[in-house]
């Protein structure tokens, strides 16, 4: 083999290599956005229940006599910042 053909079948080899490891890395990629995407829609469940539960709290507190909803509105707003909070925090993951 000449100096060039040698050349050349390295520089091939090493470019097989790379294109090798770039579909590995492609695999990869595919694998954390499909779990990017099944922590997203997690995530989001977990959100739509705070949502429903903070929606309960309220209409607890609407249907409450005068003398008990006072009472009630500490807890309200427990859940409230609860959920803003995690609210907040998912949105800056995104």
């Amino acid at each position: 083999m000449s100096k060039r053909e040698i050349y050349i079948e390295k520089m091939k080899l090493q470019l097989d290599e790379l294109d090798a490891k770039m579909d590995k890395l492609e695999v990869q990629a595919q694998v954390a956005k499909d779990n990017a995407r099944d922590k997203y829609k997690e995530e989001m469940a977990k959100l739509r229940q705070q949502s429903k539960l903070a929606k309960g709290k309220l209409a607890e507190l609407m249907a409450a006599g005068e003398d008990t909803w006072e009472t009630m509105v500490t807890e309200m707003e427990k859940i409230r910042d609860a959920f803003i909070h995690s609210f907040s925090y998912f949105k800056s993951q995104l």
